[in-house]
């Protein structure tokens, strides 16, 4: 970790450490040690571009941050920096304000949050159960007859977007598409700007549909709530929904199938497997949580921060892993693992956290893949040495670029 030069024209904090470049994703548990040795519970960074913001990495600020909604806000429109931006900053997608639930604040933040927290209300968890299994059943049968497969494209990745497809009625042809365009734009890269473009205008075009012929499904229901939610904003909500659902949620299941296939205390009981998943994924939440980090707040006004002043308009990047593993507040590094225990920041805090009931929705659909998976192929194992298994070189999610596994063939008939 090296911290970054001084520049004329820059008004970085002295020691700012640069989160961006290659290799800071390899081992960001190390990484996130060294910052809170060297600077504490917040950090001064530097984004891509040499842009500062601070990196809020204690449990305590964290906490204090994502509970005070009127001081750290979320409409990026309060960044002071707005004007040295270019066009093609890779962190736009991020940060670029957009009328949608995400950056809204106040009364308006909380009609639009109710509207989608009750759309997911009214989907029936069993149900949900239900068409998640048929789903990863059908997945697991396209590849069950090889004895070899990777987890993450020809399973984690597909099952998410397949399930939300169907929530939202939308037509499975075109899934592939959706997964790749939602996975490229919640990546740091040239193509993220184009391809969530190509996201909203799906979206804009299921709503119309939808209008038209509404059924039992998300879009429908927010089209048909009390809120009074234009199209326009059901659009841009239904994809914010979506983006949260599939790269989290996927690599929520790769992360706890490779915990399972690593780890001796998962590993022994697979053949059994019930026992021990609810636990892996607990476990995965505190240690190798899907969203490791996230952008962000904005200060309303000038304040104090774990011993920083912050100014009004200084951004805030939101350390979600780096809080779970605080010592301060986690001094017994394995008791976070207990049963039950869910006080991590996986799904962030307060009123901009991820909406009720969607953590437990997610929940239901890891939970499922990872059962069905084991159940399906319960002599599974890794193809490679879990040493060669390589993350993605992100910052902002942690998951895997492929997981190769071996198994015994099964062969499942065809319609007679």
């Amino acid at each position: 970790m090296t911290e970054a030069p001084q520049t004329a024209g820059c008004p970085v904090t002295a020691g700012a450490v640069p989160l961006y470049g290659e290799g800071l994703s390899g081992d960001p548990a190390r990484l996130y040690r060294e910052m809170r040795s060297r600077h504490g519970a917040v950090v001064p960074i530097l984004l891509d571009g040499g842009f500062p913001a601070w990196f809020v990495i204690g449990y305590r600020e964290l906490h204090q941050v994502t509970s005070d909604p009127e001081l750290f806000a979320r409409d990026s429109r309060r960044w002071h920096a707005w004007d040295q931006v270019p066009d093609d900053w890779p962190l736009l997608p991020f940060v670029g304000y957009q009328p949608s639930v995400m950056f809204a604040e106040g009364a308006e933040h909380q009609r639009r949050a109710g509207a989608i927290s009750d759309a997911l209300l009214a989907i029936d968890q069993f149900e949900l159960r239900q068409i998640c299994e048929r789903i990863a059943d059908g997945l697991v049968d396209s590849f069950a007859g090889r004895g070899e497969a990777d987890l993450m494209a020809e399973y984690a990745l597909r099952l998410p977007l397949l399930v939300v497809a169907e929530l939202y009625g939308a037509p499975t042809g075109e899934v592939p598409d959706l997964v790749r365009d939602i996975a490229e734009s919640l990546d740091v890269g040239d193509g993220a700007i184009d391809a969530h473009q190509r996201v909203a205008a799906r979206m804009a075009r299921l709503v119309r549909v939808k209008r038209g012929r509404p059924g039992p499904d998300v879009p429908s229901r927010l089209l048909a709530h009390a809120a009074g939610l234009t199209a326009e904003e059901v659009v841009i909500d239904l994809l914010v929904v979506m983006a949260a659902a599939q790269q989290p949620t996927a690599n929520w299941i790769g992360n706890t199938l490779r915990l399972m296939l690593t780890d001796d205390r998962f590993a022994v009981s697979l053949t059994g497997g019930r026992r021990s998943v609810g636990q892996a994924l607990n476990e995965v939440l505190w240690e190798d949580t899907p969203t490791q980090n996230f952008i962000g707040r904005w200060a309303a006004r000038d304040t104090q921060l774990g011993g920083h002043r912050i100014k009004a308009g200084d951004l805030l990047v939101l350390g979600l892993a780096a809080a779970n593993n605080d010592p301060l507040v986690r001094p017994d590094f394995t008791a976070a693992h207990a049963d039950g225990n869910q006080a991590h920041m996986a799904f962030s805090h307060g009123e901009h956290a991820c909406p009720y009931p969607a953590p437990q929705l997610a929940e239901v659909i890891a939970r499922a893949a990872v059962e069905v998976l084991l159940d399906r192929l319960p002599d599974v194992v890794l193809a490679v040495p879990d040493a060669d298994l390589v993350w993605h070189p992100s910052l902002w999610m942690r998951g895997l670029t492929g997981l190769p596994v071996t198994f015994t063939p099964t062969y499942t008939p065809g319609p007679a």
